[in-house]
């Protein structure tokens, strides 16, 4: 798209097909225009051209008049204009002089001899001229004498309601965000420069940009806080966006606009920053003490960040590519299943698919099975049964040139169209490092399933549980947990991870053997700025248990020892000393439940845990420093919190008795 400024170096547009407004928003009825425009462009083989004014025309034809209020600046219109692939943009500069102007020396002066339109599309309630004086007719009247055409767009209907600025500016007066970016076709924008502050964002834990809009005649909706979508430089960014005059702080009175930009951390001071509102999340109020502003703070991140990923499901459009996946189940003994699920699996509509099976050594018919009913599918065979995770480690390392890994459970059965939601999500957003289905229960369809549920979190004591599953309680699935969102760890039963990345970060600790290796991986895609969601939209039905049993001591054993290495590896060194002693503590408590009832080697397995656990602090110490470091070759972001539950997950559970998620 080409931008005029002046109206003295206009080119010679070729069969010009040309549309005239204020167009203050962009909105769905103007592109409707627009769209127009290009079409009739190209049948005539001519060029769409855009003509808008600078400054609005309200502000030069009654200057007294205070009350007008911009859904859009020029800058913001350029900026759409541009995505709707107009080949020319005229800002006309609006001057006194050329409002006096006659609706026929408007047509003849200024439209004729300066464009030469082939075609003058515009809407149904275009005025124009001294006193508004020129409308459709008008402009008829004069076409056969300078040979234009004229083509009137009817306005446009979205939900039955007839678009205009007028209704979106209302809708954004009464913080109806999400209704104003429906009628527009796009999200509120928000520009302005980065501006030096009084820091008070970072003492509070959430450091801000300071905005200073350019235009006084932008329209700003009522304080509060909103969930926004951040572009600095051509780079999309998530953030919460608070306006208002800071009532809490008693010494401050000033309105201010400013972001708080999830995940970054540069010096963007004298640059342009634009915002897109998503959605409003509660307006401003005055707190009594700083540490309960802090609270809410935190509330309304969590709200935002929900309200982002959201906004992600609805924005995301079809694969426009399809990287290559490669699903590897790792099986052991797993005959039966591969027989029972192998069938479901083959089905799946993803086009660019690999299906492989890595067998850890299995003493059962399984390699026949698959060398005699499924030749075609890969086959690896492994020497020895490494464990979930050094045979994951092993395996993976013999398939390349794939961009998503899919790690599957044999006892899982896939649903139609189970890939597709996640690879595009993944490809949406790069800094998702790995992500999840819902996971159902195979024999109650109806009930989350133990083993992820929708998407793991992790309390502050290193204790895990899922959206719909705390401890052995799962929920019945309402819909509850619909929404795409941030977890703190995905499910090893059905896994997508980047391929590069998975190797990058180190794989698997092979140590580990089976259980909650997962989630230390996760931990530290977490440590280096990476993101792991759930995407509920493609779900899968797991037998659970079918590979490693719930109820055994030793999945006891691997549960409580795994879960120990996964915090004194990731867990910070402070914390480490308060945390080990009380972990202690809690697991002999554990301990005692098992007693009560009578599972006495259980408690042999809490034993054995830790006996293997603390000996091996020194060995533990080398693990962490290597972790550290492959943390830090593949950082993207400061560490992401996002997932981490602030209270203990057993004292809410047991004490408070809140067994469902959404209780918490």
């Amino acid at each position: 798209m080409i931008v005029h400024r002046d109206l003295n170096d206009l080119p010679d547009f070729k069969n010009a097909v040309v549309t005239i407004g204020s167009f203050d928003g962009v909105h769905q009825g103007h592109q409707s225009i627009i769209e127009q425009v290009r079409q009739i462009a190209l049948r005539y083989g001519g060029e769409s051209v855009v003509i808008t004014f600078h400054p609005h025309p309200r502000s030069i034809v009654f200057p007294k008049d205070t009350s007008l209020r911009l859904i859009t600046t020029t800058e913001e219109k350029i900026e759409l204009f541009e995505r709707y692939h107009v080949d020319h943009l005229v800002i006309v500069p609006f001057t006194v002089e050329f409002s006096q102007m006659s609706a026929d020396e408007y047509i003849e002066k200024f439209l004729v001899e300066k464009f030469h339109p082939k075609c003058i599309v515009i809407g149904y309630d275009h005025r124009f001229g001294l006193s508004r004086q020129g409308d459709i007719h008008y402009l008829r009247w004069h076409c056969e004498r300078f040979g234009y055409e004229v083509i009137e767009i009817e306005p446009r209907q979205v939900d039955d309601m007839t678009v205009s600025s007028t209704k979106i500016r209302k809708a954004l007066e009464n913080c109806e965000v999400k209704v104003a970016a429906h009628l527009m076709g796009h999200y509120f924008p928000l520009s302005g420069v980065v501006v030096k502050g009084q820091q008070i964002g970072r003492t509070l834990g959430f450091p801000t940009a300071n905005i200073e809009l350019n235009e006084r005649f932008k329209l700003i909706p009522p304080d509060g806080i909103y969930a926004v979508k951040v572009w600095i430089n051509a780079q999309q960014y998530r953030g919460m966006l608070y306006m208002g005059t800071r009532p809490t702080l008693k010494q401050y009175h000033n309105r201010t606009i400013e972001v708080n930009i999830f995940d970054f951390n540069q010096d963007i001071y004298e640059q342009k920053i634009t915002l897109e509102l998503v959605d409003f999340i509660r307006h401003d109020q005055k707190y009594e003490q700083l540490s309960d502003l802090v609270k809410q703070l935190e509330q309304d991140k969590i709200a935002v960040e929900k309200v982002l990923l959201e906004a992600l499901d609805e924005d995301l459009g079809p694969l426009e590519h399809f990287p290559k996946v490669a699903v590897v189940i790792l099986n052991y003994n797993g005959r039966a299943y591969l027989q029972r699920f192998l069938p479901v699996l083959f089905n799946s509509t993803y086009p660019n698919l690999e299906i492989i099976v890595a067998d850890n050594a299995s003493t059962d018919d399984s390699i026949e099975f698959l060398e005699e009913y499924y030749p075609q599918l890969r086959l690896i065979e492994l020497p020895e049964n490494y464990g979930y995770a050094g045979g994951y480690n092993e395996a993976l390392a013999q398939v390349k040139e794939v961009d998503y890994y899919v790690l599957l459970n044999s006892d899982i059965e896939v649903t139609s169209g189970w890939i597709e939601p996640i690879i595009q999500i993944m490809e949406k957003d790069q800094n998702i490092g790995a992500a999840q289905p819902k996971i159902m229960s195979f024999e109650h369809r109806d009930t989350f399933e133990y083993a992820g549920a929708s998407g793991g979190w992790l309390d502050t004591l290193g204790y895990p549980f899922c959206r719909g599953r705390i401890f052995a309680h799962t929920e019945k699935d309402t819909g509850q947990y619909n929404s795409t969102c941030e977890i703190f760890w995905a499910t090893g039963a059905a896994l997508f991870i980047r391929a590069e990345l998975f190797h990058n970060i180190g794989g698997f600790d092979q140590d580990y053997f089976a259980h909650a290796e997962e989630i230390d991986l996760c931990w530290r895609l977490k440590r280096a700025g990476y993101k792991i969601v759930v995407r509920p939209q493609s779900v899968v039905y797991h037998v659970g248990g079918g590979t490693l049993s719930y109820n055994t001591p030793r999945k006891t054993y691997l549960n409580f020892r795994n879960t120990l290495y996964t915090i004194y590896k990731n867990e910070s060194a402070s914390k480490l000393l308060w945390l080990l002693p009380l972990r202690l503590m809690l697991d002999g408590l554990a301990a005692g439940l098992f007693l009560s009832q009578g599972r006495l080697d259980h408690i042999r397995s809490i034993v054995q845990a830790h006996w293997s656990f603390f000996p091996k602090l020194s060995a533990l110490r080398k693990k962490r420093r290597e972790a550290a470091a492959r943390v830090e070759k593949c950082r993207i972001h400061a560490e992401n919190h996002q997932g981490r539950y602030p209270r203990s997950i057993a004292m809410d559970y047991y004490g408070r008795r809140k067994r469902r998620f959404e209780e918490l």
